[in-house]
């Protein structure tokens, strides 16, 4: 069997290769080997899918910590307001909702799986489903891609789309690296990144915090020496692990790279109050005190955070249960104010890489061509998604990625193909 075009991975980044392709005029073979096309897809802002991010361009590679730079030349090409006009073409009509996350009006991810199949229906893309690659023969004028089934397929050029070793039940369990290494490239460490992290406080190994959740706060990762290397204002929640949440998953990067270095502890900072000065709050405390007297600490503040966080917290400062808010000294109110908005608690590890919603490291781009994501050590061979050493955060911006990389890898393989260069 012969192919101009042949996609190994049938993720995102992989289906809209394979449709750049088709449509550029190549004779296109995807194969996935899975049951389905799209499971990532599938899953995706929590089964709604989340196709892309409406902020400018700007922000949107910033939200793509990790060498997110690499997709200016990309973007100039294909950018996220061309995936929303792509997904309009196809009959699916986009929403915006927070923070410029963009899902379909039907709220369904199977109404863009299903837009995605039907267009590849359309351009007559052959799909291989059940399909696992065992390896491939780089080779002049054709590559050989061998099936774990003996099958042998040729092609002009190969797109190589199968993600990292994030999310493994939908199939990325990282077996590119082998292809991309044989290729000449270099693999980067891989590391989990959008990932809940693992603390050893008493607090998370007595279980006093799980399941609270705390809304609206500033989270900061510290360095060793109390420097603020980021800090995300988003929701948290703690597990019985430690802690999750969409502010833990941006910062968890950051944390893994921390540990990487050798730190056993890296602390993390919460700022319950962010809206406010630590002085306005310890007026606003003493205030409310003095308009209250009789009333009990714990019930002046309720309302002002989960009533077992404060309870902690009360606890933290030897403030008793029915403690009258008048009998507290302005000390107390100080240091209390101030746990508020430095609430100090160290992370000692992160879920493992197969827990995490992203990958971090991959083929390094230093060896791709960024605006074509054409490897510069292998004729016709190209990558794209989350096998690169690229990620985001989550909201849009790692299937935005996905998408352009997708697009920008199957036109330019199909332009090869056809000139035969």
């Amino acid at each position: 069997m012969f192919y101009d075009v042949v996609i190994i991975g049938g993720g995102p980044s992989g289906i809209m290769a394979a449709i750049a392709a088709a449509e550029s005029g190549a004779n296109t073979l995807l194969i996935e080997k899975g049951n389905k096309l799209g499971k990532k897809l599938a899953i995706s802002g929590g089964g709604r899918c989340n196709v892309t991010n409406r902020l400018p361009q700007d922000e949107v590679i910033k939200h793509i910590p990790g060498n997110g730079k690499f997709l200016y030349s990309a973007f100039s090409i294909f950018n996220n307001y061309d995936i929303i006009e792509f997904f309009t073409k196809l009959n699916v009509p986009l929403k915006e909702e927070d923070h410029g996350r963009m899902f379909p009006v039907s709220n369904q991810s199977k109404t863009v799986i299903q837009a995605l199949l039907n267009r590849m229906e359309e351009l007559h893309i052959s799909i291989r489903l059940n399909a696992p690659v065992k390896t491939i023969h780089f080779a002049k004028p054709n590559h050989s891609i061998i099936l774990q089934n003996g099958d042998e397929i040729q092609a002009k050029s190969v797109i190589v789309a199968v993600g990292g070793k994030a999310v493994p039940h939908t199939g990325s369990t990282g077996d590119g690296y082998a292809w991309a290494k044989k290729a000449g490239h270099t693999v980067t460490d891989l590391y989990p990144t959008e990932v809940a992290l693992i603390s050893k406080e008493p607090f998370i190994n007595n279980k006093t915090l799980q399941g609270v959740s705390l809304r609206d706060i500033k989270l900061s990762v510290l360095s060793k020496n109390g420097r603020k290397i980021i800090t995300h204002q988003m929701d948290m929640i703690f597990t019985h692990f430690g802690v999750s949440g969409p502010a833990v998953l941006r910062c968890s990067q950051f944390v893994v790279k921390e540990l990487r270095k050798g730190q056993t502890a890296v602390p993390m900072v919460i700022d319950l109050f962010p809206h406010i000065s630590e002085q306005e709050l310890i007026r606003e405390f003493l205030d409310l005190i003095h308009v209250n007297p009789r009333k009990t600490f714990k019930n002046l503040l309720k309302g002002w955070a989960p009533e077992r966080f404060i309870t902690f917290l009360c606890q933290r400062h030897h403030i008793h249960e029915e403690q009258k808010a008048g009998t507290i000294s302005k000390q107390i109110i100080h240091q209390f104010s101030h746990h508020c908005k430095h609430f100090i608690f160290h992370v000692h590890d992160s879920l493992p890489l197969d827990k995490a919603f992203v990958t971090g490291g991959g083929v390094s781009i230093k060896e791709i061509v960024p605006n074509t994501m054409k490897s510069k050590l292998m004729d016709r061979l190209y990558f794209c998604g989350e096998i690169l050493d690229i990620h985001g955060y989550t909201g849009g911006y790692n299937i935005t990625s996905a998408f352009v990389t997708g697009r920008i890898a199957g036109l330019n393989a199909a332009i090869e193909s056809s000139t035969g260069s």
